[in-house]
C-alpha cells in the first residue's frame, strides 16, 4: 500500500511539472495583439537573448508568450529541438510591452522544469497566431 500511495504522489507531481513545460500560456480574455518585432542575440554558444516588443498585450504572459515562440522557432532553425527558459524580463511603457528573454537551447531534452519542445512549441504559437522568428 505505502508503494501505491508513493507512485501516486510521483504520478501527481509529473503532471504537475509537466503541466508547466507544455505549450505557450496565454492569458484569458479579449485581446488585440500587434507583434512589433524579434530581435535575436546569440550570447554564447547555445545561450540566446530574444528581445520582443508588443501592443495589445493583456499582461506579461502575452509577452512571456511571445518571447517563448521566438526561441521555438530559433532553436529549429539552428537544428536543435528543445530550449530552456533562463529568465524573462517584461516592461510597458505607454502602450508598448517589451520582453527580455534568455533562452538555452540544445540537441537534447535539457535538465530543469522550464524546457519548451521547440516543433511543439511553433506549432502551439501558430495555433494561437503568434508569429516566430
Amino acid at each position: 500500500m505505502r508503494h501505491l500511495v508513493t507512485l501516486a504522489s510521483l504520478a501527481s507531481a509529473s503532471a504537475v511539472v509537466g503541466g508547466c513545460a507544455g505549450g505557450p500560456e496565454v492569458a484569458q480574455g479579449p485581446a488585440n495583439p500587434s507583434y512589433a518585432g524579434i530581435e535575436t542575440i546569440l550570447l554564447d554558444g547555445e545561450m540566446v537573448n530574444f528581445r520582443v516588443a508588443m501592443t495589445g498585450a493583456r499582461n506579461e504572459a502575452d509577452v512571456e508568450a511571445y518571447g517563448r515562440c521566438a526561441a521555438a522557432q530559433y532553436a529549429l532553425i539552428r537544428g536543435f529541438g528543445f530550449a530552456r527558459h533562463v529568465r524573462t524580463q517584461v516592461a510597458k511603457a505607454g502602450e508598448t510591452w517589451r520582453g527580455d528573454a534568455v533562452y538555452l537551447i540544445s540537441a537534447a531534452l535539457p535538465q530543469g522544469i522550464r524546457t519548451i519542445d521547440a516543433e511543439v512549441t511553433v506549432r502551439d504559437c501558430g495555433e494561437l497566431g503568434i508569429p516566430t522568428v
